[in-house]
């Protein structure tokens, strides 16, 4: 399939210093690209570039095949929640912020009020449609940033921490949307720093570490790369000592539940040892997010 959005080689320097260096990424349609990073690692700049408001030193950009840098027009597929406060304008109404965009990204003012009616609804904003933005909540700036990226229903997402300092409710919500989004075959980049987000929601995962991109990778094979062959055990009641010797000299740790780090093969000689004792829980031992992004971030 396609990509809507590619990028080969984009670099950045800031003076002296690089923030990108030779960055490519690719979005196809209906996939979540979970872009992550520690703060200052490019993330920022990355997305910045490809929503065109940076130009690269060196490299492309391609947006549906067009260039954004040479044909602006082509950046109506494109929709941008960037992080902070710079999506809306806060003296207008949400209605008006909404309509505004809409007509700015090529919608007839018509089809711009009434689409944007329609998401203030879908988004639990129609009462506020008139109050300006600068008396709304937190949460409902964040959820308007969102509309104003899919008010012209664009192909494609960049989203930069679009759930950052919600509350838990407005957080589910958003991250449902999001899953809805790409769903319907949008292809979104979400960079964030709540791994738990990137991993509910990510299809592949991107990590940048000092402006390269070290890692990517489709989500479920690189969590099972992670996990390796480790097993976690639990057992009905107390072990006596006699067992617990055996499961030593076999390299299980830990106190209950247990960790046996080896294949399923070897996994036999444990179960063995446990004889005949109930068995609460045997399974094979899941990575996370987390755990993977430090030990990226760290050998790199």
């Amino acid at each position: 399939m396609e990509p809507l959005l590619w990028a080969q080689g984009l670099v950045k320097r800031f003076g002296a210093l690089f923030a990108v260096r030779r960055v490519s990424l690719a979005l196809r349609p209906g996939e979540v690209l979970a872009f992550l990073g520690k703060n200052g690692a490019g993330k920022t700049t990355t997305v910045k570039m490809l929503a065109s408001l940076l130009l690269p030193d060196e490299g492309e950009v391609r947006l549906l095949g067009q260039d954004p840098f040479q044909n602006p027009w082509a950046l109506r597929h494109l929709g941008a929640v960037l992080e902070g406060n710079r999506n809306v304008y806060w003296r207008l109404t949400p209605l008006e912020n909404l309509v505004y965009f809409g007509v700015a990204r090529g919608l007839r003012l018509g089809t711009a009020r009434k689409r944007a009616l329609a998401l203030l609804e879908e988004y639990g904003l129609l009462e506020k449609a008139h109050t300006e933005v600068r008396h709304l909540s937190r949460g409902m700036q964040q959820k308007l940033a969102l509309l104003q990226a899919l008010i012209h229903d664009p192909e494609v997402l960049l989203l930069d921490e679009p759930t950052l300092g919600l509350d838990v409710e407005t957080a589910l919500l958003v991250r449902e949307k999001v899953r809805a989004l790409a769903q319907s075959g949008k292809a979104i980049l979400l960079t964030t720093h709540q791994l738990e987000v990137a991993e509910a929601l990510a299809d592949r995962i991107a990590i940048i570490h000092r402006g390269e991109v070290v890692l990517e990778e489709e989500k479920g094979a690189l969590l099972a790369r992670f996990a390796g062959d480790h097993y976690v055990l639990e057992v009905e009641g107390p072990l006596p000592g006699a067992v617990l010797a055996r499961l030593r000299a076999l390299g299980v740790e830990g106190e209950g539940p247990f960790l046996f780090r080896g294949d399923g093969e070897a996994l036999w000689a444990v179960l063995d040892a446990l004889k005949p004792l109930p068995l609460k829980r045997v399974a094979k031992a899941e990575a996370d997010l987390l755990e993977i992004f430090l030990k990226v971030v760290g050998h790199a």
